[in-house]
This record gives C-alpha cells, structure tokens and sequence, in this order.
C-alpha cells in the first residue's frame, strides 16, 4: 500500500539556496539577477527569520551584528558580512574575528553572488563530510 505524505520531506541540504538580507535593502537591490537559476533572495525581518540552510547577509553589518549573529544561529549557518567600500580594515577584521564567514566590501553584487555561491558549496561539502 503506498501512502502520501503531504508535508515537504527534502533537508535544508536539498532545498534551492536562500539568501537571507537583514540589514540595508539598498545594498542588496541588485543581486538577485547574478543569482544562480533557482537561488532565492528574501528579506528578512530580524534573526528570529532565518530558516535552517539559508545563507546569511548582513548588510551594513557591524562587529556587533556579527557576534549576535553567530552567538544566536546555528554553527553550520554561513553568515556573510557586507560592509562599506571604504571600511576600516578594522572592521573587516572584527567581523571575520567573531565568525563571520566571510566579509564583503561594498561593490559590484556579483561579488557579493561569488562569494554566496563559494559559502554555499562550503556549506554542501560539509554535509558530506
């Protein structure tokens, strides 16, 4: 006899990537077209709405976003910082120090989508591993 599940059975692992966008909406207007097909960008509403799975862009992000960030999400979660071109090198480093994933000046969105693509295969090969 077959049964029908009606609930989705697929894990965070096999769902189509979601980037998640706290912080300033402005600096991330134009990624969604240097997205991969079926990637997603949503904008979310405090830490409260990250899902498991998704990758994580603080925009506008501080050293203290980030350590709250880390301290609140789960450790597998990739979180990336985006900060102003001309940032201090001392705020790059603070944002990588307290984990931070990676950290992204400013600039062209398909940097932003490179280093989204890098943390997502990051995030795959440590499914695996």
């Amino acid at each position: 006899m077959l049964t029908q599940i009606d609930h989705d059975t697929r894990t965070s692992a096999d769902r189509q990537p979601v980037v998640a966008v706290i912080g300033q909406r402005s600096r991330v207007a134009g990624l969604p077209p240097y997205l991969p097909d079926g990637w997603h960008m949503r904008l979310a509403t405090g830490l409260d709405d990250i899902e498991h799975g998704d990758l994580v862009v603080l925009s506008g992000a501080t050293v203290h976003d980030v350590r709250v960030a880390r301290s609140v999400l789960p450790f597998d979660t990739r979180i990336v910082a985006l900060i102003d071109d001309w940032a201090q090198t001392e705020l790059v480093a603070g944002v990588l120090t307290v984990g931070a994933d990676v950290c992204v000046r400013g600039g062209h969105p398909g940097i932003l989508a490179g280093h989204l693509v890098a943390c997502r295969r990051r995030q795959m090969a440590e499914r695996w591993s």
